[in-house]
């Protein structure tokens, strides 16, 4: 899955917040490592069976409660794994509900998402279903998945979801073997009313250190499309683990109003980053910055939620644009950008690394 940080709210839930040092936007909670699919880029590395040290019933029910302690109760998002392999998912889902938190989630595309199970999210409350495509056709898409018929299953529930009045999103892993499919999925995506196409830029972290990536260029180049889709797609439109996309809409747009045209308002959901408004608690209840960033941080139930994303140094610091380094911290975006810090990490070992995959040159080090 790439479930990990590729959600988003509504830009005016956004725009409430003045700060994430306090309150995380999003909270991803992985219930479960096992799953039925073999993800070639899986974070996880997910496996058929659930392990052991998988948080219980109860401690789950106690994490969800800690999160409402935050003084913004960020939004939930349930994942996996798979997490329809957990028996008490709709408990869990009622729950978090019942306890004022909203509740999204990422399943699996597997026969797990039946039109009655969608129903009982529904009927739990749940907020939005995020499935993930990658790729325009069964080819594409399900050689990166791994089973056969993932493609046309993961079809079939966005058309369930439609029909139920579930609102969804499509997640999509970007790579060099279906960059050049932007426009054609982009269509085909406006088909299902979906609220949020999340185009993932890949992070060498878990089965995904042996995929090839796109390079500096190659983003930028997918920077250029993907702005021209969210000008025309009737959704909105944000890329996860590259938040140099937001300098280039920002460039993007002030050209455009410069040059008197008109520009549709976007979706840049400035400063969030891996610890920075987005906290992870994996489902044996070890806390890190993001599903991408796999340092360890703290460890529920033995310490506070909430305790750990105020006070962690690792999380603390990753609030800091002032701890970046090379271009990252000369650019005039590091506070709207700062890079990925999981790709930084996962390219050279260091947090604040400046981001491997952006050919930006900062105004500070242009040449005159």
């Amino acid at each position: 899955m790439i479930a990990s940080q590729t959600f988003a709210t509504r830009p005016s839930h956004l725009r409430s917040r003045k700060s994430f040092d306090h309150s995380p936007m999003l909270v991803f909670y992985e219930l479960t490592q096992a799953c039925d699919l073999v993800c070639q880029h899986c974070r996880a590395c997910a496996q058929a069976r659930s392990d052991p040290a998988e948080l219980s019933p109860a401690d789950s029910r106690r994490l969800i409660g800690q999160l409402t302690e935050f003084p913004e109760p960020p939004m939930l998002v349930l994942t996996g794994g798979d997490p329809l392999k957990r028996s008490d998912i709709y408990e869990l889902v009622r729950d978090a509900v019942g306890r004022g938190l909203k509740v999204s989630i990422t399943p699996s595309a597997t026969p797990l998402v039946t039109r009655d199970a969608i129903t009982r999210l529904r009927d739990a409350g749940i907020s939005r279903l995020a499935i993930s495509i990658d790729g325009a056709d069964a080819e594409t898409h399900d050689a990166t998945r791994g089973v056969r018929g993932s493609f046309d299953r993961s079809l079939c529930i966005l058309r369930d979801a439609q029909a139920l009045g579930v609102e969804t999103q499509i997640n999509t892993v970007l790579t060099p073997s279906n960059v050049d499919q932007v426009e054609t999925m982009a269509d085909r995506f406006a088909e299902f009313e979906i609220a949020l196409w999340s185009v993932f830029f890949l992070i060498p972290v878990g089965r995904a250190n042996e995929m090839p990536r796109l390079n500096a260029d190659q983003c930028e180049q997918a920077f250029e499309r993907l702005w021209l889709q969210s000008q025309r797609q009737p959704y909105l439109l944000k890329t996860t683990e590259a938040p140099h996309y937001r300098r280039y809409a920002i460039q993007r747009r002030k050209r455009m109003t410069d040059g008197k045209q008109a520009v549709r308002p976007g979706f840049i959901p400035a400063g969030v980053n891996d610890g920075k408004g987005v906290m992870f608690v994996s489902h044996a209840g070890v806390i890190h910055p993001s599903g991408f960033l796999p340092i360890t941080c703290g460890m529920f139930p033995s310490q506070h939620v909430v305790d750990v994303y105020q006070k962690s140094p690792i999380f603390r610091a990753l609030r800091d644009s002032e701890r970046l380094e090379g271009k990252c911290g000369k650019c005039e975006f590091r506070n709207v950008c700062g890079g990925s810090r999981a790709r930084a990490y996962g390219v050279t070992g260091n947090l604040f690394a400046e981001e491997p995959d952006c050919n930006y040159i900062p105004d500070a080090m242009a040449t005159p």
